[in-house]
């Protein structure tokens, strides 16, 4: 199999817990298998990278209907003056708007039309996971970038989480059995159990087993909304097949 989608989906991984792949560390010019990355030529220009290609719609996604559904669910949760509610947007940012808004305004009375799981709750937790995934299978890199939280996946710029994924032309994600939630200093903690597969631009599949930790600081005072959030918090994933 190839580095690509190693350095790029299952190393966005080791943080401060010190949690590891299996997989080899990502690296400009690392290779794996008997396959290297080729040098472009005069006379063979290389292609467009995935990663540099416009994201894709939720409507191109879901079909005009079923996207403009999930825009009416985020337009009516958002606070925001101009929100990011648009058809136009990949699904992944609609719903990560949507996921903000109702975080919001959890405790605050009963749910408002269109808030799904307790943000608080094992769900919103996995579908932070979800949201990954999904937004890197549309190339919204953005909106996957900031699932780490708001500055992203600490010790890597987004330049090279972007790089990446160059050669990855879909993503998919299943998320196993959800344990409890889990408490410690002030915060709280969901192992989600994952598969992943991938595709990459030559035709060759990857898969990956392991889990993610995801976190959210608990509704203390002084914590932000943002930090009451659920964000990716480390990964541990081992390639298979």
């Amino acid at each position: 199999m190839r580095h690509l989608l190693l350095s790029a989906v299952p190393l966005l991984l080791l943080n401060a817990c010190g949690s590891q792949s299996s997989a080899p560390a990502p690296g400009p010019t690392a290779t794996s298998g008997s396959t290297p990355l080729s040098t472009p030529t005069a006379a063979a220009p290389a292609a467009t990278p995935v990663a540099a290609r416009a994201p894709r719609s939720c409507a191109d996604e879901l079909g005009a209907a079923a996207a403009a559904k999930r825009v009416e669910v985020c337009r009516n949760v958002s606070p925001a003056t101009h929100p990011p509610c648009n058809a136009a947007n990949s699904c992944a940012l609609i719903e990560d708007e949507i996921a903000r808004s109702c975080a919001l305004s959890a405790g605050d009375g009963a749910p408002m039309r269109g808030c799904g799981p307790d943000p608080r709750g094992a769900q919103a937790a996995a579908d932070v996971v979800r949201r990954y995934y999904s937004a890197i299978d549309a190339g919204d890199y953005s909106t996957a970038w900031t699932q780490w939280g708001p500055d992203g996946r600490p010790g890597q710029s987004f330049a090279a989480f972007r790089h990446g994924f160059d050669h990855t032309t879909s993503t998919r994600v299943t998320i196993g059995a959800l344990p409890p939630v889990e408490g410690a200093a002030g915060s709280s903690y969901l192992t989600v159990p994952v598969t992943v597969e991938a595709t990459l631009d030559d035709g060759k599949r990857q898969r990956f087993t392991g889990n993610y930790i995801v976190r959210r600081v608990n509704d203390v005072d002084g914590a932000t909304a943002e930090q009451r959030r659920w964000h990716l918090e480390s990964a541990q994933l081992r390639p298979v097949g």
